[in-house]
């Protein structure tokens, strides 16, 4: 399976719990830790949470795949599923613009907003 598939799927799991403002950035050419953050909001920490479970039930269903570390989702505040190619965040409205991952991984042409 190839990284842009899971990223996109991943995009889609949150789009399905209806997170906002999803992204998938590429960042394969500025760090060797992944390939592509799947980045994605939620309104509260139960959304935040269910974001999360929903992201990691889907690719599992799908691919069979579990993430090899998950961080933070009880908190409800941001979360992060690491898929080894492909990170994905979650996050609450007020810790997504305050780390703003976006703009630190900017290259100009790297990120493309998921939309179905």
């Amino acid at each position: 399976m190839e990284s842009y598939e899971l990223a996109k799927a991943a995009a889609k799991a949150m789009s399905d719990k209806k997170a906002q403002d999803i992204v998938i950035v590429n960042v394969s050419d500025q760090t060797v830790v992944c390939s592509y953050f799947v980045i994605g909001s939620g309104k509260s920490a139960t959304q935040v949470r269910a974001l999360g479970d929903g992201v990691e039930e889907a690719l599992k269903k799908q691919y069979d795949l579990a993430p090899v570390r998950t961080e933070g989702l009880r908190e409800g505040r941001w979360g992060v599923l690491d898929y080894g190619d492909v990170v994905v965040h979650v996050f609450n409205e007020e810790s997504r613009l305050f780390y703003y991952l976006e703009r630190l991984w900017d290259s100009g042409r790297n990120i493309e907003r998921y939309e179905e």
